[in-house]
């Protein structure tokens, strides 16, 4: 220990001739490692909190324009109690207030303040009025400084381009904190602005990505995603900011479209690496040919890689779900599910890698399971970088299970069908055709894993559902992994009709399985329908869950019906007539029809719902999204401020200042448009939605007629 305190003495008296001696101010390097001694010495307990303080502070005001300032000192600050960084913030406060002589280097400064104050987590300690105040100022001074910028190129960073970003960043917070909608369209229109002016900024790009889709205007985030011109290994580490949302909504041909891109180029790299491998081999360049393997290695592990993998098929089965003898080709060319299922095996023992890049990603959404606008407020105490390394490891612990789970589905689904299908004592008399009892045996053991997933076993799920559907529970005890729940529920009922274990017994509060999926289908999507407001002024509704119950637990029911009435038609040879076979039969029909009743029935709400939506006047929703803008007269509270910054700045200047390209820009800025465009990619989704429900209403209809020759 005493060598290595005198080693860092030696180091620190070294480092600081090489700062005594720095005359030129661009020469980052002595003060960047006296910050690094002092932060080891902290580490080893030996350091002063006081001392690192006086470091970086002699750093800001030697480099605290710089645009990297902020990502240079970040690792510092974290050594530094929450206590001590509030102290670093308000010294920058103090210090700021001396004037510079360039104003390139002032609002370098001012920039890197709000970046350091943004990186402790100080805005989340202001009240919202000074929150507002803040933001203002931000947007005044981005317009202010606008000349600064109007001789680079459309490719090159504006000066002060992340006030934007920040400004939208607090507009989010003062929306979760407030609830009120003009926060949220604010933050919209601050980004697209700022892309009127410049399109090629990313970040602004990739927060709208997570704006539109949190209220439900996913094909417009998909838009912006698009513009992102994501390639090659990009798909791999930016594709989670979009790919999650597409997985869980209507717009399945842009999903099929995003999962063959990526899984196109996973595949060619794969196919493309052995070359390469064998170049840098034949060239003797030994470092390069370990490099392609680990590479290779790594994205053959990626968990978005699996995904994509299972979710494509998963995909094709939703697509065609509404008509069985398709399905049941989709399924033969999966192989029956059977090469999902030792995939489902594999991956206990797989470790898989994570390669997204989730620093990009907006504080209030740290990874693609995680969105803390759906909640309330947390406190002044909650501070995102302090919680984001937990939320990651916490997301990259369920994803194996979450693989593992969806690569049962289509192996269960092709179970369920089968088990159905000769379930009726007269096919199988006239077909002479014997079931495979290992079918239901399968089936059986697949729903005892599933069940695990569930945190339960397999008899104490199935209680679950009965009392649920009985009312003796509610029915939030399966709210938190309500599709997958909802999924055991139709595959459970689909192996029980044909083992018959569990029969209705009224006073034991067990009704029939066909009763409980009813049931519970019925329940859960008419009560997400019924809490669901107006589209346009609901952010973050449960939309994306109620089409993952039509599109997933529904469509496999409607499947397993389609089975039971394709084996239940006449098949031209006579039956005989009575005895307990001909009561079961009748029973199994009763129940058939019952269900396609239900579901036809719920669907119908679904649909009649969404024309609802659908119908009213675009110019209507339009001035709902304008008026949460206008800011009220004698209320210092409430948004509108920032937007009316926007809108009052640009016209005073004019266009010598702000240069050609900022002006000429400016004349397509129309918060109108923006407006409609969020209208109409709603509409978009909840008419895809809509074309969706209309199929599965055809079919079940359809089906209805044919139970009638039965």
């Amino acid at each position: 220990m005493c060598s290595l305190i005198l080693s860092i003495s030696n180091a620190s008296a070294f480092v600081q001739k090489l700062m005594a001696s720095a005359t030129n101010e661009s020469i980052r390097c002595p003060y960047l490692a006296n910050l690094e001694i002092e932060r080891r010495k902290l580490l080893f307990g030996k350091g002063d909190e006081d001392k690192l303080m006086e470091a970086l502070m002699q750093y800001f005001l030697r480099f605290g324009h710089l645009f990297c300032f902020t990502s240079d000192v970040e690792a510092f600050l974290q050594v530094l109690t929450r206590e001590k960084r509030m102290q670093f913030v308000e010294k920058l406060m103090e210090t700021s207030e001396t004037p510079a002589t360039m104003a390139a280097k002032v609002l370098g400064k001012s920039l890197t303040l709000f970046k350091i104050q943004e990186s402790v987590g100080n805005f989340f300690t202001l009240p919202v009025s000074d929150l507002e105040r803040l933001a203002v100022q931000m947007v005044e001074m981005y317009c202010k400084n606008l000349p600064l910028s109007k001789d680079l190129d459309v490719q090159e960073s504006m000066h002060g381009e992340e006030l934007l970003s920040m400004v939208s960043n607090i507009l989010v917070q003062l929306f979760w904190r407030t609830k009120h909608l003009g926060y949220l369209v604010e933050s919209v229109m601050v980004l697209e602005f700022g892309l009127t002016i410049r399109r090629y900024v990313s970040q602004y790009k990739i927060l709208l990505v997570h704006l539109y889709s949190h209220w439900g205007a996913l094909s417009l985030a998909y838009q912006w995603y698009k513009s992102l011109d994501v390639k090659n290994i990009l798909l791999e580490t930016v594709s989670h900011h979009i790919l999650p949302q597409m997985l869980i909504s209507p717009l399945w041909v842009d999903l099929g479209d995003l999962l063959r891109d990526y899984v196109r180029f996973m595949d060619d790299h794969f196919r493309e690496s052995a070359d390469l491998t064998f170049l840098a081999y034949r060239h003797r360049n030994y470092s390069k040919v370990i490099e392609f393997v680990q590479f290779k290695e790594r994205l053959q592990r990626s968990n978005q890689y699996l995904v994509a993998k299972i979710e494509a098929p998963i995909l094709q089965l939703k697509q065609n779900a509404d008509k069985i003898e398709e399905e049941e080709c989709v399924l033969e060319s999966l192989k029956y599910g059977v090469d999902f299922l030792e995939l489902s095996s594999e991956i206990r023992s797989k470790s898989l890698t994570f390669n997204e890049d989730f620093q990009l990603r907006p504080w209030w959404t740290p990874t693609y399971d995680k969105n803390y606008l759906l909640g309330p407020f947390e406190g002044v105490s909650y501070c995102p970088r302090e919680n984001m390394k937990h939320q990651i490891e916490q997301t990259e612990g369920n994803v194996p299970k979450a693989i593992e789970r969806r690569s049962l589905l289509p192996r269960m689904i092709y179970l369920s069908i089968q088990c159905v299908s000769s379930l009726l004592k007269e096919n199988i008399e006239t077909n002479g055709s014997v079931f495979d009892a290992k079918i239901s045996l399968e089936l059986k053991m697949l729903l005892e894993r599933y069940a695990k997933f569930l945190g339960f076993p397999f008899q104490d799920a199935i209680e679950v559902l009965f009392a649920i559907s009985c009312g003796r529970k509610s029915t939030e005890a399966l709210t938190s992994n309500l599709i997958d729940w909802m999924n055991f529920a139709v595959f459970f009922n689909a192996w029980n009709v044909n083992s018959n274990e569990f029969v209705p017994d009224k006073d034991a509060c067990k009704p029939g399985t066909w009763h409980v999926v009813n049931s519970l289908l019925d329940k859960y999507i008419l009560e997400k329908l019924r809490s669901m407001g107006p589209l346009i002024s609901s952010p973050g509704c449960e939309l994306p869950l109620l089409v993952q119950l039509v599109t997933e637990p529904l469509a496999w029911h409607g499947l397993i019906l389609q089975s039971c009435v394709r084996s239940s038609l006449p098949s031209g040879k006579k039956k005989k007539k009575g005895g307990p076979a001909e009561q079961t039969n009748s029973q199994l029909s009763q129940g058939i029809r019952d269900s396609i009743v239900s579901l036809c029935g719920v669907i119908e709400e679904v649909a009649k719902w969404l024309r609802e939506q659908i119908k009213k006047p675009v110019d209507m929703n339009v001035e709902i999204i304008l008026s949460s803008l206008q800011v009220k007269e004698h209320d210092n509270d409430g948004p509108g401020k920032v937007f009316q910054v926007l809108e009052t700045s640009m016209p005073s200047m004019n266009d010598v200042e702000l240069g050609d390209r900022i002006s000429q820009a400016l004349k397509f800025w129309s918060p109108a448009d923006v407006a409609r465009k969020i209208v109409t990619g709603q509409c978009t989704v909840m008419s895809e939605f809509l074309r969706i429900c209309e199929w599965k209403i055809k079919s079940l209809q359809a089906l209805k007629l044919q139970m009638w020759q039965v």
